[in-house]
């Protein structure tokens, strides 16, 4: 069977500050430079949620976009929107809100919500040109 790829786009403002409370002041400057304003800084998040499966025959759907942008709305722009990630969201009291840990938090979050045999893929851009892609653990890793 054919597989198509759709894709639902989001958007989220939020603040979030780069830094590890085990090293000193001085370390988290070198690596995280701005990111690490004790004051935080905030990114006009873009989110693209693809879904990757067969045609179902019945619909014509991969997957109802109704259905992927209200999960979308629920489970990542009511809980990241307009929040400081390190402050508000728990996934991030002991975790780093990088784009890289970002995105993969939303993938946890929005995997149990697909059909089981859909890829699910999310990009999330930092800013227009810093962006990250995450589609899951990979199963062939040794």
């Amino acid at each position: 069977m054919k597989q198509v790829t759709v894709s639902r786009k989001a958007h989220f403002n939020a603040a979030h500050r780069l830094f590890r409370k085990d090293w000193s002041d001085a370390k988290n400057q070198e690596v995280f430079d701005k990111c690490n304003n004790p004051f935080y800084h905030g990114h006009n998040y873009e989110l693209i949620v693809s879904v990757t499966g067969t045609i179902d025959p019945e619909t014509g759907y991969v997957m109802d976009m109704k259905i992927l942008k209200d999960l979308i709305k629920i489970h990542v722009e009511d809980a990241f929107d307009h929040k400081n990630l390190n402050e508000q969201v728990p996934e991030f009291a002991s975790l780093i809100p990088t784009a890289e840990h970002i995105a993969v938090v939303i993938w946890e979050k929005l995997r149990p919500k697909i059909h089981k045999e859909h890829d699910l893929s999310i990009t999330l851009y930092e800013t227009p040109r810093n962006f990250v892609q995450y589609s899951g653990p990979n199963l062939n890793q040794n």
